[in-house]
């Protein structure tokens, strides 16, 4: 089996303990690695997505893009090593002019990306098990490129949850919230396994 390198993900996430996979978390800083082998990338989203000023509260406390080089690195390997690097549908990375990268819809599959051979595919994570939709766009470099369920899917929300609070809330808070309990938030950003295992197959179609 060929080696896989796992950067920018969760400390004791579902990236740990595979056979072929090396994690690179926070504490290995994967923005020191420089190859040999194919990729999975996720790369931080907090500066580049919808939030990227900060709070509501207190807006406009961090500029736009700065994560410390992070998604930068995360695309040079995917483009010097081959495979996949995942980020959040709307993601400003994409409009950013210094990467130049053709932003996908939902319903046309693959397209292609940039002028590397990139290409890039919207995709709702909840196809593969999410409890949010959790829409996805995926950047890929050298990989079989496989098919996708590349549709909307239905909004997930329990109908008890919708009975409790009403649609509008239970939509803008979203099912995750509403569960309650401890680290919601690792809850929204960890993959569902399909998910992890599609990627990770992507990236060892590089070496095939």
């Amino acid at each position: 089996m060929s080696m896989i390198s796992a950067l920018y993900v969760e400390t004791r996430g579902v990236y740990f303990g595979l056979d072929g996979v090396d994690p690179w978390d926070e504490r290995r800083d994967a923005r020191l690695y420089d190859g040999p082998h194919a990729v999975v990338a996720h790369p931080p989203c907090q500066r580049w997505g919808r939030f990227w000023h900060g709070s509501t509260r207190k807006p406009h406390q961090y500029k736009m893009g700065d994560d410390a080089g992070c998604f930068a690195h995360a695309l040079a390997a995917v483009r010097r090593c081959g495979g996949v690097l995942e980020h959040p549908k709307d993601s400003h990375a994409w409009d950013a002019e210094f990467f130049n990268l053709a932003k996908p819809k939902f319903g046309d599959g693959w397209i292609k990306a940039d002028n590397f051979d990139g290409w890039t595919c919207a995709v709702d994570q909840a196809h593969f098990g999410h409890k949010a939709r959790k829409p996805t766009w995926l950047l890929a470099y050298g990989v079989d490129l496989p098919e996708l369920p590349t549709d909307r899917h239905p909004q997930v929300i329990p109908q008890w949850v919708i009975e409790r609070y009403g649609y509008e809330k239970a939509r803008k808070i979203g099912v995750v919230a509403m569960e309650g309990g401890k680290d919601k938030q690792t809850k929204r950003n960890r993959s569902p396994l399909p998910f992890r295992d599609l990627l990770l197959e992507m990236a060892r179609s590089v070496c095939r």
